[in-house]
């Protein structure tokens, strides 16, 4: 076997590289080499002979009778000592000896080889990462590069950006690191792989790992809320009946959320049973609090959430976490409220419609039982929707709705002159005292 082919069949073990990339990329650095040699002008062939392990050079001439230019012709005596059956015309192969390349030549052929050979490595890591995003993969801490960790992954490296690690994890050179694959992007430098272990979607892939149910497509994972480093809310369903999503989920004994746990250092996990009924989903993801009522509001995509007083710092979380990670996880806005409070706003609400105007004709309860609790709702009501009621016909519902905007605006005035008032008392000198 000759020392060409013997390299080739090296490096495409070595590298993981197609032979015959290599093969068309030696062909390629060759043929830059003999046109340098040559000149522009000549035509010129280049092909691997695999049998003998070389890279064999022709240049093509034309056969004249007359030469009038040596770099593109070739004399008819000469023509057939090369090929006895040549004939005036013809395009005559030419053999050419690499080594009269030179020195400089070579070092372009050579220049060539690595740059194909390093654009063809980086083209086959790419392939092999494009499809691995949203996939957890493992390597070794390598090297800090202003607040990003370079991740060694073997054949490449990845980086884990500062934005992207959980505050308060602390790694060194030569420590284990498990990620997330968020992205990885077709560079100058070749494939950058982005890593991530806040994102939601590395607990959710850590989950399909633990839990078969999930990677059997029978457990659903609906969504997930993170706030890394410190909890995550993880709304599941089952396609089965007889499997419970968030039994399944938790394991014997908690064993399969403790690896997860484990895993994210001890990061909080709720597990939440989904529902299909926003209202339910809602009160499911704001366990452990009991809920007492729930007053949903599609047009704004709002819950208004009732405990009872002792339960409202549970149900809100500390820092208001709890609520917010429950609302991110549903989709819907969610205001708690104390059972006392949420009764004294119904009371203001009431207290506000019997100072509108007109309403006493027609009575408070009829328009609060319909869902007008106060003055501010009976303003934005709609006059077709409240002539619907009874003894309400259409010039005195818009009545109704005129005087209570009319009592919202005097009120909103009393409100800005009182502010003025305190402010101004604020701001007011203060007179010296008289000498005695």
């Amino acid at each position: 076997m000759s020392e060409l082919r013997r390299m080739i069949d090296h490096v495409a073990r070595e590298k993981g590289l197609d032979r015959e990339i290599l093969i068309s990329t030696l062909e390629e650095a060759m043929q830059s080499a003999a046109r340098r040699k040559l000149g522009s002008k000549v035509e010129v062939d280049v092909a691997y002979n695999d049998e003998i392990g070389e890279v064999e050079v022709f240049e093509f001439k034309e056969v004249v009778e007359e030469l009038t230019d040596p770099d593109t012709q070739i004399g008819f005596e000469d023509a057939r000592r090369l090929d006895p059956d040549c004939e005036l015309g013809d395009e005559l192969g030419i053999k050419v000896e690499t080594a009269d390349f030179g020195r400089i030549a070579a070092q372009s052929a050579k220049q060539v080889i690595i740059q194909r050979m390093k654009d063809a490595e980086r083209d086959i890591i790419f392939e092999d990462f494009k499809d691995r995003k949203g996939e957890i993969i493992n390597g070794i801490v390598q090297r800090f590069d202003k607040g990003s960790i370079v991740v060694n992954l073997g054949r490449t490296e990845a980086i884990l950006l500062a934005r992207e690690q959980v505050p308060r994890e602390g790694y060194r050179p030569g420590d284990r690191v498990r990620a997330y694959v968020l992205d990885v992007k077709r560079v100058s430098r070749g494939p950058q792989i982005i890593l991530s272990r806040t994102h939601p979607g590395f607990v959710e892939a850590l989950f399909e790992l633990e839990v078969p149910e999930i990677a059997e497509g029978i457990v659903t994972i609906e969504g997930v809320a993170r706030e890394a480093g410190s909890r995550t809310k993880l709304g599941v369903s089952s396609s089965d009946r007889d499997v419970d999503p968030v039994g399944a989920c938790v394991g014997m004994k908690g064993s399969r959320v403790q690896a997860v746990v484990q895993e994210l250092r001890g990061e909080k996990i709720d597990i939440i049973a989904y529902d299909s009924d926003p209202a339910r989903y809602v009160v499911n993801a704001l366990a452990p609090a009991e809920i007492s009522r729930v007053v949903v509001d599609e047009s704004n995509n709002t819950m208004e959430v009732i405990v009872a007083d002792e339960m409202l710092s549970l149900a809100i979380g500390r820092r208001g976490q709890n609520v917010r990670l429950a609302s991110k996880l549903t989709g819907w806005k969610i205001d708690v409220k104390s059972e006392s409070k949420y009764s004294e706003s119904l009371r203001d609400g009431y207290r506000s419609l019997l100072d509108v105007v007109g309403v006493s004709d027609i009575g408070a309860d009829t328009l609060f039982q319909a869902g007008y609790a106060s003055a501010d709702a009976l303003a934005y009501a709609n006059a077709a929707d409240l002539a619907a009621l009874p003894g309400i016909d259409d010039e005195r519902a818009q009545r109704l709705i005129d005087d209570a905007r009319d009592y919202i605006q005097r009120r909103r005035q009393a409100s800005d002159a009182a502010r003025a008032g305190g402010q101004a008392q604020r701001e007011a000198p203060v007179a010296p005292a008289a000498d005695e």
